[in-house]
């Protein structure tokens, strides 16, 4: 009986060592069918991207370079080649279109900062605090990330319900309430209106950055506290000397998130102040749709769109060039 099975498996080995094609010959359309699987799963999102994004993006590039206006936008493929003279209009600082687009970019830039740096501020202080165990610490947790999980358009339309001038809460609780100021405020018109949107833009943006500091706050060992507590450090100490160096890979990425999208922003100022924003609130998304929309210019405002695409690509290239470059200072 052992002879017969030996013999059996002998002969097994000898036919797949002589014969290696027939075994695994059918597993190869296998082996591809389940390589070329994720590509076929991910390509209806990458045709959408397609069409949703870089057509359009395409497009908008093409119309920058044509004289089009509300005459000739019947038909914009028929509309006059401009060449250079929309991006001419656009960076002419004499001229008031350039005039008042290098305002609106001076006012993004101040907004994104503070509003980026507030954000980044609220949402680690937060993270680090609710590190600590103690009782209610989910229901603050899941009380915080209130205004990052409602719609922009609820939370936006709210908020201007609040900066009213007669019957908003804003002005009830400062004037008459606390008596903080000498009469109501106008919030959303005037130089009062960047204090308002940044508000909104805080407030609806850092719990994105507490969500995220929250979580890159799980990979820390707590190894490292116990033995910076022994060796007498305080809360202080060790959150400049472990939390934040800890940290640098996770804020480098929510930094350059929060500043695309604080830069682009487009729906808090349209809906709080409306398709015509005031003066100290002039995001460069609402001058662009206004010079596109309001005054039919669509050559113009198509060229100060491709410009501010330019100045992120830019700015973003020499944020990833920097922190990689301090990575791997750090790393050697």
């Amino acid at each position: 009986m052992t002879t017969t099975t030996a013999i059996a498996k002998a002969d097994r080995r000898t036919v797949s060592g002589s014969t290696p094609g027939a075994v695994r010959g059918p597993r190869r359309p296998g082996r591809i069918r389940r390589i070329g699987l994720p590509y076929l799963l991910l390509l209806p999102a990458l045709v959408l991207e397609l069409l949703v994004h870089l057509v359009p993006m395409v497009m908008g590039i093409l119309m920058s370079f044509k004289a089009l206006t509300r005459f000739s936008i019947r038909d914009w493929s028929a509309a006059p080649w401009s060449g250079f003279d929309n991006y001419k209009i656009s960076v002419d600082l004499n001229a008031p279109a350039g005039e008042a687009l290098l305002h609106s970019f001076w006012v993004t830039c101040g907004f994104t900062v503070l509003s980026v740096g507030l954000c980044w501020l609220l949402g680690t202080a937060t993270a680090i605090f609710l590190q600590d165990t103690f009782r209610g610490r989910g229901v603050l947790r899941t009380l915080f990330l209130v205004p990052y999980a409602l719609p922009v358009y609820t939370a936006v339309i709210t908020w201007a319900f609040m900066f009213q001038h007669d019957n908003g809460l804003v002005n009830h609780v400062l004037h008459d309430q606390l008596g903080l100021t000498d009469k109501p405020s106008f919030w959303l018109i005037g130089d009062n209106s960047f204090i308002a949107l940044l508000t909104v833009s805080v407030w609806k943006g850092w719990p994105f950055a507490f969500l995220v500091v929250m979580a890159g706050l799980q990979n820390i060992p707590k190894e490292l506290y116990e033995a910076a507590a022994l060796d007498g450090a305080g809360m202080w100490q060790q959150i400049r000397r472990i939390t934040l160096p800890s940290l640098r890979p996770v804020n480098q990425v929510l930094v350059l998130v929060l500043f695309l999208w604080t830069f682009n922003d487009f729906n808090t100022p349209y809906v709080l102040f409306g398709k015509a924003a005031p003066e100290a609130a002039d995001l460069i998304s609402i001058h662009v749709y206004q010079t596109t929309f309001a005054t039919w210019n669509f050559g113009t405002g198509s060229a100060m769109s491709v410009l501010l695409l330019l100045f992120l690509l830019v700015v973003t290239g020499l944020y990833l060039l920097l922190t990689s470059r301090r990575r791997k200072t750090a790393d050697v």
